[in-house]
């Protein structure tokens, strides 16, 4: 029979969920960015988290977990991006570009507000090593030092990335366009949010294929219409939630609106569908950190409400 972990192992696993119950939220904003896409930075995350875990039964002394976590993150990343031949070329200029990091003039200050405030989306514009350097630099205030031992450069090389990263955000943002206005809702998104939110459970659960899947957060995955449909029950409880169509990164989402929220949601959730049946619903109600770099458009109520009867 074999043996359970031991209390060590456990107390390295007890440890690891608790840093990374805190380094999620700036895990996630590294790897938005780095992706380009709030959702499949979130997907890095959680994979992040995943490896960490299997990964503790091999090695033998505990690392330092915020360095070693933000590797798991970049390496896994950098995978998925390279799957998909987004890597660009890049030149490495003169260093002496970039101000010293101890001695930031106003124009160093305003480059990093400027990189905090940028779309998630268009750091994917920037070339992969550039865009690294600046998100940890600018987004998330790591030092030099730190950057180049995380990225294998020198601190001549974190400089150089930095300057032309920043220079290139800075056009990137100049010729953006406004975001377009959100388009019509579609019937099914619609039927969805009317169904929810009058409380039409079983109405709901109707929609769902017979091998849904359900996915929040780090919980376990739900399979299959029965398991999921608990998902609405749970939800039945409660109270003042309510959902409105919207729009992030050109996916079609549902923002979700708890008691006392006012007009800025607290979390979304999409769904996949096949053949009219809902196949995949991924709620991030215990990801709401998510939202804060999301560029959400909502729609009108109007449009939410189309001609649906909810009954």
């Amino acid at each position: 029979m074999n043996a359970g972990p031991s209390e060590g192992e456990r107390d390295r696993r007890a440890e690891l969920l608790a840093l990374t119950g805190e380094l999620r939220p700036e895990l996630h904003r590294y790897c938005s960015r780095l992706m380009g896409s709030v959702i499949d930075g979130e997907d890095v995350v959680q994979d992040t988290m995943a490896r960490a875990l299997a990964a503790l039964d091999e090695i033998k002394e505990m690392p330092q977990l915020r360095p070693w976590l933000f590797r798991i993150a970049h390496n896994r990343a950098l995978d998925l991006l390279r799957s998909r031949a987004r890597r660009k070329a890049e030149p490495i200029e003169a260093a002496s570009d970039v101000a010293d990091e101890a001695n930031a003039d106003p124009m160093e200050v305003l480059m990093r507000q400027e990189a905090v405030e940028t779309a998630v989306s268009r750091f994917a514009e920037l070339p992969l090593v550039q865009r690294s350097v600046v998100i940890l630099k600018d987004v998330l205030d790591e030092s030099l030092k730190d950057i180049a031992e995380l990225l294998d450069l020198s601190i001549d090389a974190v400089k150089a990335h930095l300057a032309r990263g920043r220079a290139r955000l800075r056009e990137i943002n100049a010729q953006a366009a406004t975001l377009a206005d959100a388009r019509p809702v579609s019937a099914a998104v619609a039927r969805y949010v009317a169904l929810f939110n009058a409380q039409n459970w079983d109405g709901l659960r109707a929609l769902l294929a017979d091998d849904v899947k359900l996915h929040q957060s780090t919980y376990p995955l739900r399979v299959g219409s029965a398991d999921v449909g608990r998902f609405f029950t749970i939800y039945a409880t409660f109270d003042g939630v309510r959902l409105q169509p919207a729009w992030v990164e050109g996916r079609e989402v549902i923002a979700v609106f708890e008691k006392g929220a006012g007009t800025t949601p607290n979390y979304f959730m999409w769904l996949e569908w096949r053949d009219g049946r809902i196949s995949f619903i991924r709620d991030y109600r215990y990801s709401r950190y998510i939202v804060d770099d999301a560029k959400l458009m909502l729609a009108g109520d109007d449009s939410a409400a189309g001609n649906i009867d909810p009954a």
